[in-house]
C-alpha cells in the first residue's frame, strides 16, 4: 500500500483548525501536523492550503441493489460518492429481495465487498413479521434497524402496534426511523386526485405528504423511544415543528447521553416548495420538501445542534421513470456526488461553519452509531479523508455525474467549492477528475 504524505493542508478536525501535513501509512493516518519529513518512495501531495477534514459518513442512502440497478448499484454509487468526498455509507433495505433476515444482509456485504469503493454497512429492515429476526442480530452485523413508519415498498410498511413495540423494546443496535403517518397521506391522496384526476400538480407533494403526517408519526418514534429507553435515529426531518420535539427533548439530555437524534438532509437544507415550479419530480421525494420556513428552521437547528445529523438519502430513479406524472413518477433524488458541494454553498452564504459542516457529516454520525476508527482525523484512524477547494467553481453538468441514472437536480448549478481528491483506507479514489472503480472500501466496524 502506497505511503502519502498530504503536505501544507489546513487541516480541520475536532473544531480544531492547523496549518500542517498528514501522513498516511498503511491505511491509517500515521502522523498529523507541523512539517513532517516525507519517507522514503511516499507519495507526496501539496495540498497548497485546501481543506483537508474527515470524508463525510452518510448514514442513509438507496444504492438499489439487489434488484433494481436500473437505477443504481453499488458499484456506480459509491463511486459517485467518493467523487463527492463521502467515504462511508450505510445502505437501506428496501431493494429486491429486501434485507429483511440475516441471509439478505450477509449477501449485501459479501457484494460491497467485491465492488464498493467506498466503506459501507447495511441497515436489517423491520417488517411486521421478522421481530425475531431483529432479536438475534447480532450488535456489530449492521449499521442499525430501519423501520418505516410511513408508506413503502412491499411489506416494509411497519404498521402493527404491538410489532413496533416489540422493535423498540428489542432492537439491540440503533433503530433508525422514517416518519411520516400512511392513513393521513392516503386520504390527502384522494382528496387531491378527486380534484385534479392524474394531472396533480407536482407542487402539491409539499401539501400531501404533509407536515402533520411527518409531526405525529415522529411524536410516536418518540414516545415508544422513551417508554423502552431505545437509541432511536429519527431521518431526514422536514418540517419546523418536529424541531421543536426535538429541542424539547435535548433540554433533558445531551448528545452524549440522549437516548433520540435528529437528522436533516441535504435536499431538505436547499431546497424549498418553490422549486417544484422548475424542478418538479426531480425533487419529488419523502418526506417532501417543504416551506422555506421549513428549510431555514432547519438550518437553524443544524446550528444550535438540535440536529445532530446531516445526510443524503440519495436515492436514484431512472430518467424516463421521473418523466410520470405526479402518482407515477416515483420518488427520490441522487444526491451522493453533490452532498458535500451543497453544504459548502451554505458556508459560503454564511448559514453553516466549515466546524459544523464537518461535526455533523463525520464526527457525529461515528458517534452515533459507535464506528470503531473512523469519523476523525486521528492518528491510528483510518485514513478517510477529503481534500477540497473552496474557492475552485464547480460546474455540474451531465459530461461529469457518475450516477448510473445520469441525471441531478443540480445540473446546470455551479457550485463554489470543488472536491480536490478523496481517500478511502490510504487509497486515493478521486484526484478531482477520476474516480477509482477499484473495490477498496471495506466494512464499517464497530464499538458496541
Amino acid at each position: 500500500m502506497t505511503t502519502t504524505l498530504i503536505s501544507n493542508a489546513n487541516i480541520l478536525n475536532e473544531g480544531i483548525r492547523q496549518s500542517g501535513d498528514l501522513l498516511i501509512k498503511n491505511g491509517r493516518i500515521e502522523q498529523i501536523g507541523g512539517q513532517i519529513a516525507a519517507p522514503a518512495g511516499a507519495e507526496v501531495i501539496d495540498a497548497q492550503g485546501k481543506l483537508l477534514m474527515p470524508g463525510m459518513i452518510d448514514d442513509q442512502v438507496h444504492f438499489r441493489e439487489p434488484g433494481l440497478t436500473q437505477k443504481g448499484s453499488m458499484a456506480t454509487e459509491s463511486r459517485a460518492a467518493v467523487a463527492g468526498g463521502i467515504t462511508s455509507f450505510m445502505e437501506m433495505p428496501n431493494v429486491n429481495p429486501q434485507t429483511t433476515n440475516i441471509e439478505a444482509l450477509q449477501a449485501k456485504f459479501a457484494r460491497a465487498a467485491e465492488v464498493s469503493v467506498a466503506n459501507h454497512s447495511f441497515y436489517l429492515g423491520a417488517t411486521n413479521d421478522n421481530l425475531e429476526q431483529i432479536k438475534a442480530l447480532d450488535p456489530n452485523a449492521a449499521c442499525g434497524i430501519k423501520i418505516f413508519m410511513g408508506a413503502s415498498t412491499g411489506n416494509m410498511l411497519v404498521d402493527n402496534e404491538e410489532t413496533l413495540a416489540g422493535i423498540f423494546a428489542n432492537a439491540p443496535i440503533p433503530v433508525a426511523t422514517h416518519c411520516e403517518d400512511s392513513p393521513m397521506i392516503a386520504q390527502l391522496e384522494e382528496q387531491a386526485r378527486a380534484k385534479y384526476g392524474e394531472a396533480v400538480p407536482m407542487q402539491m407533494h409539499a401539501n400531501i405528504r404533509s407536515r402533520e403526517a411527518c409531526i405525529k408519526s415522529t411524536k410516536t418514534a418518540m414516545e415508544l423511544a422513551r417508554r423502552y429507553g431505545t437509541r432511536l435515529h429519527v431521518l431526514h426531518i422536514s418540517t419546523a415543528e418536529e424541531l421543536a420535539l426535538f429541542e424539547a427533548h435535548k433540554k433533558l439530555s445531551s448528545l452524549a447521553t440522549a437516548n433520540i437524534t435528529a437528522e436533516a438532509c441535504v435536499h431538505h437544507l436547499f431546497y424549498s416548495e418553490q422549486d417544484y415550479l422548475t424542478l418538479g419530480s426531480q425533487i419529488k421525494c419523502n418526506p417532501s420538501v417543504k416551506t422555506e420556513r421549513d428549510r431555514l428552521a432547519l438550518l437553524d437547528a443544524v446550528r444550535r445542534d438540535v440536529i445532530d445529523i446531516i445526510a443524503t438519502d440519495h436515492a436514484p430513479h431512472t430518467w424516463e421513470e421521473k418523466q410520470g406524472t405526479y402518482f407515477k413518477a416515483p420518488s427520490g433524488v441522487p444526491l451522493v456526488q453533490h452532498a458535500l458541494q451543497s453544504l459548502f454553498e451554505h458556508y459560503h452564504e454564511g448559514a453553516l461553519s466549515l466546524e459544523t459542516i464537518v461535526q455533523k457529516t463525520s464526527h457525529a454520525v461515528a458517534e452515533r452509531f459507535n464506528l470503531k476508527d473512523r469519523g476523525y482525523l486521528r492518528e491510528g484512524y483510518h485514513a478517510d479523508l477529503v481534500l477540497v477547494d473552496l474557492d475552485k467553481p464547480y460546474p455540474v453538468n451531465k459530461q461529469n455525474l457518475l450516477y448510473k441514472c445520469n441525471w441531478s437536480s443540480f445540473e446546470n448549478t455551479v457550485m463554489r467549492s470543488t472536491i480536490s481528491s478523496t481517500w478511502v483506507g490510504g487509497h486515493r479514489v478521486f484526484d478531482g477528475s477520476h474516480a477509482s472503480s477499484e473495490a477498496v472500501g471495506q466494512a464499517l466496524t464497530f464499538n458496541r
